[in-house]
This record gives C-alpha cells, sequence and structure tokens, in this order.
C-alpha cells in the first residue's frame, strides 16, 4: 500500500477536486523584425467586455468556493449532541447518600472528554430512522461502562497511571477502595439506566440492546481484550495476530456497542445492524491504532493522560510492531473501510459517522 499523508488527504477529499486555477494562453502574433504591435481597431472594442468578463470570473470563484465549504458542521454537531449527553448524565447521575460514592462517579464521569462513544449510538440511531430520545438513556450507559474501564484502568495494580483528562486520577482523589467501587457502581448503574429510562422503544428491542451491550464488555469482550494485553505485557514473541485481539476487545467492542445499540434501538434492519457493526469494529481498531501512535509521538500535556506508558510498561504496539508509518498506512486502511459500510445509507444522514470516522483518524489527543 502507498502511504498517503491522511491529513492533506483528508483536506482534499472534501473539497471539489475539478476546481483549481486555469490558465488562459495569449497568442501574440509578432512578425520577425516587428518593432511594435499594431493593434487593429476591431480588438480594442473588445476589450470593452473585460469588466463584465471578470464579473463572471469573480462569480465563478465564489461560486467555486462554496463549493469548497463542506455541507456538514462536525463541530457544531459534536458540541451539540455532547452536550445533550452531558446533562443526560449530570441527571442520571446525580448527588445523594452515600455521598462519597456519588461524588467520586461523578467526579470522572463529568470530567470533560470528547463524548465519542455516546455520540456515535445517538448518529447511528438517527441513521437508520431513530430519534435521539430513543438512544440517550443507551448512550450515556455506554460513557458509564467506558468511564469505569478508564477508573479501572488507572489503578495501581493495573496501569498505575495518575492522570486523567488533564486531572488526578479518581484513586488519587478518592483512594484506591472507593475509585474500585464507584466503577462497580457506574457498570451496574448503566444496565438499570438503558432498562428504567429508554422510551418509545420495544421491549424486545431493549432486552436486545441489553444483552450486546453485556457481551460487548464481558469476559468475550473489552474484558478478555484487558486480560490478554495484561498477559502480552513484558513478552517478545507476540505479534499482530495476537495483538489486534487485544485491541478490537479492548477498545473496539464498546464502540461497537455503542453503534450497534443506537442501531437496534433506532429500528434498524438486521441488514443495517451488521452493516454498522462492520463500521464500528473498522473504527475502534482505527481507535487504538492512532492512540498507539499518539503515544509515542505526543507529550502528556497534549494528550491530558500520561505519555510513552505503553514503552515504559514494555507493551506491544503497532508502531513497535509495524513502525510508526507502517502504523499510518494501516489506520488509513481501517478509515476506508470504516467509510465502504456506510456507502449504501443516505449519506445525508451517514455525514456524522463519515466525520466522526474522520476524526477518529486525525485526532490530536
Amino acid at each position: 500500500m502507498t502511504y498517503v499523508n491522511l491529513g492533506s488527504w483528508y483536506q482534499t477529499s472534501i473539497i471539489n477536486k475539478d476546481t483549481g486555477p486555469r490558465s488562459i494562453p495569449i497568442s501574440k502574433n509578432l512578425s520577425p523584425g516587428s518593432k511594435s504591435l499594431q493593434i487593429p481597431s476591431v480588438h480594442q472594442k473588445q476589450r470593452k467586455p473585460m469588466s463584465s468578463i471578470c464579473a463572471v470570473l469573480a462569480k465563478e470563484e465564489t461560486l467555486q468556493e462554496d463549493q469548497r465549504k463542506p455541507t456538514f458542521d462536525f463541530k457544531s454537531y459534536m458540541l451539540q449532541k455532547a452536550n445533550s449527553v452531558n446533562k443526560a448524565l449530570d441527571a442520571a447521575v446525580s448527588l445523594k447518600e452515600p455521598a462519597k460514592i456519588h461524588e467520586s462517579m461523578r467526579y470522572s464521569l463529568l470530567a470533560g472528554g470528547k463524548r465519542v462513544r455516546p455520540v456515535l449510538c445517538l448518529a447511528a440511531c438517527d441513521l437508520v430512522g431513530g430519534s435521539e430520545s430513543m438512544a440517550l438513556p443507551a448512550a450515556c450507559a455506554v460513557e458509564m461502562i467506558h468511564t469505569m474501564s478508564l477508573m479501572h484502568d488507572d489503578l495501581p495494580c493495573m496501569d498505575n497511571d495518575d492522570l486523567r483528562r488533564g486531572k488526578p486520577t479518581n484513586h488519587i482523589v478518592f483512594g484506591e477502595d472507593v475509585a474500585v467501587l464507584a466503577g462497580d457502581a457506574l457498570l451496574s448503574f448503566a444496565f438499570e439506566h438503558v432498562a428504567v429510562s429508554t422510551i418509545h422503544v420495544s421491549p424486545l428491542r431493549i432486552v436486545r440492546a441489553i444483552g450486546e451491550l453485556a457481551k460487548a464488555i464481558g469476559a468475550e469482550g473489552l474484558v478478555a481484550g484487558q486480560v490478554v494485553d495484561i498477559c502480552s505485557e513484558g513478552l517478545s514473541e507476540v505479534g499482530l495476530e495476537q495483538l489486534e485481539f487485544i485491541h478490537v476487545h479492548k477498545t473496539a467492542k464498546l464502540l461497537e456497542g455503542a453503534v450497534v445499540l443506537g442501531a437496534i434501538l433506532g429500528g434498524g434492519t438486521d441488514e443495517e445492524v451488521e452493516k454498522l457493526r462492520k463500521y464500528a469494529i473498522s473504527i475502534g481498531l482505527l481507535f487504538q491504532v492512532v492512540d498507539d501512535i499518539l503515544d509515542v509521538t505526543k507529550s502528556s500535556q497534549e494528550l491530558g493522560k500520561t505519555a510513552g506508558k505503553d514503552l515504559v510498561a514494555d507493551k506491544v504496539t503497532y508502531p513497535r510492531l509495524m513502525g510508526i508509518e507502517k502504523s499510518r498506512e494501516f489506520a488509513e486502511r481501517l478509515l476506508n473501510e470504516a467509510k465502504d459500510m456506510l456507502a449504501g445509507f443516505n449519506q445525508e444522514k451517514a455525514a456524522p459517522l463519515i466525520a466522526l470516522a474522520n476524526y477518529i483518524a486525525y485526532r490530536q489527543n
């Protein structure tokens, strides 16, 4: 595969490629030995319309500029959806007794973050014809589980990290015991929230969604990836196949769960659900490949978490096995595979998922 700079590829992909500067050939009918160019009066009369020609060219240039503008405002979309998710999370996990456990839950849950997983859930629901209200509890549940996984990841017995999203990790603030329990509480409440708070969706679809979510994070999903990752530390013979298993389960499975939940709750057909599942697996693996690259190319300040920790822990990563350039090529391939899965959908409705795939590929933290 030929390496293509992803940044420049993305810029050109949203611009009309047929536009561009044109040159107008000028023919000079000068005979040898001529001392000056005599312009017949008929040509002098043709000079007059130049202002109208300039006006036409200016208008054409303006139209070309309009064509270059992206039709989907990704930043506004993310802000609006993240705001909906943040409000729902704040309301779902309120301060109550026992105060300490709820403070710990809220500390990590409301610490910011890009909210990529819940937005994926909402976008998938919308794509198959559902409304935001149908998937919002599930979107919040996915974020609760994601937050739990980060809280547990950061513990001394796991990654032993003291910085997350630019803030001290939960166990640094509340202690290891409370951090473990707060993570457990978020995990169990996530399922309760989907079961109790989902509206305008049939019970059969709600049960199906809960089953998908449980499978995504259990011993065949996120936990499986975590365990194999732990067992692989310090081993020299770990290959690409095992590394892919780790990341498909540790990272991609929860992203898959987010997208599939949205598609199920939104009323998607089995065919639509499976296409979106494949899209999600590709962007899930893409997310981790990019994460591995950022871990060795960015600072802790840029990332909002400890940089280079995989290297220190002697973990196997894509850059370690493939090199940074080959890792970037692999990321490009995964991005294209994800977009291929969206080809059969309404492209206007698919715009958020296409933009999210691009965002995951080109993010800087």
